[in-house]
């Protein structure tokens, strides 16, 4: 195509003929002022010789014409992933493709959008995809844009102009009703024990049918278990009490049962984290005697600020004779009744140091320490020599707890504390033979310094994961009803902090120790848990089985995958996987359960469901754009109408011709040589000359 114009291509600045034009009209006024006569014949010159200056030529342009550009923005976000909308999604696009292939001379730019696990959870960002691909081209070039979506959109701010109309094909139906759960207020942080509330809601959306109840059932599962059952108003706002029942992650899914009818199920389900926090720990230590070990207790329980300790070291006994009046007594008397009766479930842990019958504790009290165990407390034994012999506190009731049963022998040889084959798989003992290795350890040892005092016992229940002389037990735990108890039957564990022969761990051996006993959820023996980032889980499943199977990933939508494991450590196992979509995941290996959450719990496409272009009114108002539903026009028809005209009507929209253009070649031919204006000129100054001499 060739496309002919007069232009100027001036042989000098444009400043210059614009001073040299203000000159030349200052002559011609001041000549008529004076009335000169000739005066328009140098007028004329003056001005030929200007035209000169400017050049005028013929401007002859190849050009090669351009497409104007539809572009066909595809909302293929999760909210559209729901109902028919996918089979619409697909028959409209193609029509749409069809109808702009119809059209002379334009095309089509089809732009698809996802929503992205490993993102911020942003919601449909449409007009984000549509403003980056319309910078890509020439405005010249744009003719439209067309949006099939269901209307929920993110970021109607990012386009902020558009040089042509934007219209919505709008998917789904227009009796579409759905049911969501909404967390209206939760806390991210809970004290352990205390209560706190949850501020829930239900509600529902779009075309409700009438048939439908005002009451919604809704499920409570804490940390995988069983859920509980409760029936809400739909609505309504309602509290939801709550009272953590361990420190560290508290998982809490909720689940509304879909009703028949709805929309998707996919916003049924929330799950929250929160992380337990114990306000204080309250230990009573009670030590039977002054002993070199007893002030290693006293450190370790100290160090953590939040520990409230209480401490008894019983100096003097009640059949102690020697003849000094009570009066003249500086010792604090033991209140006995008061903490083993009164306040004894306010103890989060009772150790008993090398505690021996002396008639302090009267057997009655000792079986409501037994009742406090089997209730959900904790007990940890130190055991002294006394424990083998007649005043070992396994002959009050607290044996009826107690793991492992005394001999009668106590052994007073030296010997290095070893973790048995259960204990290289229990968490209170993983991975201890990493501290304190000493380069004069004997093959096989953990190179640790030895203790010298060791009850013989006979466990007959618990797990023993730690052994002594011969592989006799040295440290068994066991669980007890709701509650714990551990038994050291060693006094020795001071010579590791005293670091004889090099020591050992005993600040993470006796942190961890405690730690179990009052149910520390990473000290739990069989556990299974997730970390998230972005999509992708990590996994990890502690046991103290030798093995254990795949585990069983149940994904949105209820599609279920089994995962296989890999050994990272003896009792540990890690698996990884993608997230395909944002929602809950729920984890399963035998009895093991855990739910997790990939993206938002509640993820932001799920708000609202709902087709409607409410929050595009101002961009269609803008641009001229219309709207046509897919349930009502399969196949839209399109038209070319001209820039500011009504671009929408029943049942067909409008795009813009721009009839833009590349211009190939570029070809200046002045009008006239140079020497016919210097010729014209000079006849004109003549003729003037001429004039005058008359």
């Amino acid at each position: 195509m060739t496309d002919f114009e007069i232009t100027f291509a001036p042989i000098v600045s444009q400043h210059l003929l614009i001073v040299c034009a203000f000159v030349v009209l200052a002559f011609g006024l001041l000549a008529i002022a004076r009335g000169l006569s000739g005066w328009w014949l140098r007028l004329a010159g003056l001005g030929v010789l200007l035209l000169a200056l400017m050049q005028p030529v013929f401007r002859q342009e190849e050009r090669e014409n351009l497409s104007d550009i539809v572009f066909v923005v595809v909302d293929k976000t999760e909210s559209q992933s729901v109902g028919v909308r996918p089979e619409q999604i697909e028959a409209g696009v193609l029509a749409l493709q069809g109808e702009i292939g119809n059209l002379e001379n334009f095309e089509t730019r089809v732009i698809e959008i996802e929503n992205d696990p490993s993102a911020v959870d942003d919601g449909s960002m449409v007009f984000t995809a549509l403003s980056k691909a319309a910078k890509e081209v020439a405005d010249s070039r744009i003719a439209g844009a067309i949006l099939v979506t269901d209307g929920q959109l993110h970021d109607v701010s990012m386009l902020d102009k558009f040089p042509a109309p934007v219209h919505v094909v709008l998917t789904g139906e227009t009796d579409d009703w759905d049911r969501r759960l909404v967390i209206d207020n939760a806390p991210a942080f809970a004290i352990v024990g205390e209560p706190v509330n949850i501020f829930l809601r239900v509600e529902d959306q779009g075309a409700v049918p009438a048939n439908v109840a005002d009451n919604a059932t809704l499920w409570i599962s804490l940390d995988g278990e069983d859920p509980r059952e409760f029936v809400v108003e739909v609505g309504r706002q309602f509290e939801l009490p709550l009272t953590l029942p361990h420190g560290g992650l508290n998982v809490l899914q909720f689940q509304v049962v879909p009703e028949v009818g709805e929309l998707t199920d996919r916003n049924n389900d929330a799950v929250l984290s929160i992380n337990g926090i114990r306000d204080r720990l309250r230990v009573l230590l009670v030590s039977g005697e002054p002993h070199a070990g007893e002030r290693t207790w006293r450190n370790l329980l100290k160090s953590d600020s939040a520990v409230d300790l209480v401490h008894f070291t019983i100096l003097r006994t009640a059949e102690k004779r020697d003849d000094v009046p009570v009066r003249e007594l500086s010792l604090i008397a033991f209140p006995t009744r008061e903490l083993f009766l009164e306040k004894i479930d306010e103890f989060d842990l009772i150790i008993f140091d090398r505690y021996r019958r002396r008639g302090i504790l009267p057997n009655s009290y000792l079986a409501n320490v037994a009742d406090y165990v089997r209730r959900g407390g904790a007990v940890l034994v130190a055991s002294g020599p006394a424990f083998g012999g007649a005043d070992s506190i396994a002959r009050t009731p607290l044996n009826e707890i107690l793991p492992a049963k005394p001999t009668g022998q106590v052994f007073e040889r030296g010997f290095t504390p070893l973790i048995s084959e259960l204990g290289q798989r229990h968490p209170v003992t993983v991975g201890l033979d990493a501290f304190a290795i000493s380069p004069e350890a004997e093959d096989g040892l953990p190179g640790w310094g030895r203790w010298f005092r060791l009850i013989d016992t006979e466990a007959d229940k618990g797990d023993v994961i730690m052994t002594g002389l011969d592989e006799k037990p040295l440290l068994v735990l066991d669980r007890v009803g709701e509650g714990r108890i551990a038994m050291l039957l060693s006094d020795h564990a001071w010579l590791w902090s005293r670091g004889f022969e090099g020591g050992g761990p005993q600040l993470e051996f006796l942190r961890r120790l405690a730690h179990w006993t009052m149910k520390e959820p990473e000290l739990e023996e069989e556990r299974i848990s997730a970390v998230v980032q972005g999509n992708k889980a990590t996994i990890m499943l502690q046991s103290l089985a030798d093995d254990r199977g795949p585990i069983s990933l149940t994904r949105p939508g209820g599609i279920v995958v089994e995962l296989e494991t890999t050994d990272t450590a003896p009792g540990r196992w890690m698996a990884e996987f993608q997230g395909e979509a944002n929602g809950i995941y729920r984890l399963e290996v035998d009895e093991l359960k855990a739910v997790l959450a990939i993206g938002p719990s509640a993820p932001r496409e799920f708000e609202k469901t709902i087709a409607n272009v409410d929050v595009l009114q101002s961009i269609l108002a803008a641009t001229n754009g219309g709207v046509l539903r897919l349930e009502e026009f399969v196949a839209p028809r399109l038209r070319s109408v001209r820039s500011g005209r009504s671009a929408s009507g029943r049942g067909w929209l409008g795009v813009t011709p721009r009839n833009a253009y590349l211009a190939t070649e570029i070809r200046l031919t002045p009008i006239l040589p140079a020497w016919t204006f210097m010729v014209l000129v000079a006849g004109l100054m003549l003729a003037a000359w001429r004039w005058e001499g008359r």
